[in-house]
């Protein structure tokens, strides 16, 4: 499936949010932004960087800001898209059409993009050296290939896998939980892959 289909097929499909989105994507093709999909929703984008993007959810939808956190928010509706982990990112949300008022949702694109050509945006900060769980890594140890796979992943997606196994308390938890990543590294497939 090419993006066309891709767009075509997240904005046609039933859901209970399907005008709401697609009254966002009128406002979205209104500015200069470029239309893609990327991690399953549609992304809007200028010079190849991630301004805004669309999206839908079981009680609300709405737009990200990839760097909201500039935008000045007159009208007080942004919100970190998770405390404590997402420095940039704003998302605003709506729970019917009724609340979407174009021209203040054109002006919060607009700006956006101007921050984008201003060269505004939170710099992802370096992941530190990922600390391997005793568990995983003797299972890496035992097997190259599971290893080799394991390596190809970004620092910040082995990361998620450490953590995973390393948050649980108890032992049978950690054991359950490598039981379940174990096929997912052997696949190439991240922890969080199908939440992108």
């Amino acid at each position: 499936m090419d993006r066309g289909e891709k767009l075509e097929a997240y904005y046609t499909k039933a859901h209970p949010f399907r005008e709401g989105i697609n009254f966002l994507r009128e406002i979205a093709l209104k500015t200069e932004a470029e239309e893609h999909f990327k991690w399953s929703i549609p992304v809007y984008t200028l010079n190849n960087k991630n301004v805004f993007g669309i999206c839908k959810f079981k009680n609300h939808f709405g737009v990200w800001f990839f760097n909201g956190v500039f935008l000045k928010d007159p009208k007080k509706v942004l919100e970190n898209a998770q405390d404590g982990k997402t420095k940039g990112m704003r998302h605003w949300k709506f729970q019917s059409l009724d609340e979407v008022d174009e021209k203040i949702v054109l002006g919060y694109m607009k700006e956006a993009l101007d921050n984008q050509k201003k060269g505004l945006e939170i710099k992802a900060e370096k992941t530190k050296e990922v600390e391997v769980p005793e568990l995983l890594q003797s299972k890496l140890d035992s097997d190259s290939v599971l290893k080799s796979s394991f390596e190809k992943f970004t620092p910040y997606k082995q990361k998620e896998f450490c953590e995973y196994i390393a948050e649980a308390k108890q032992e049978k938890t950690k054991l359950r939980r490598l039981e379940k990543i174990l096929p997912m590294i052997q696949d190439g497939l991240g922890l969080n892959d199908g939440y992108r």
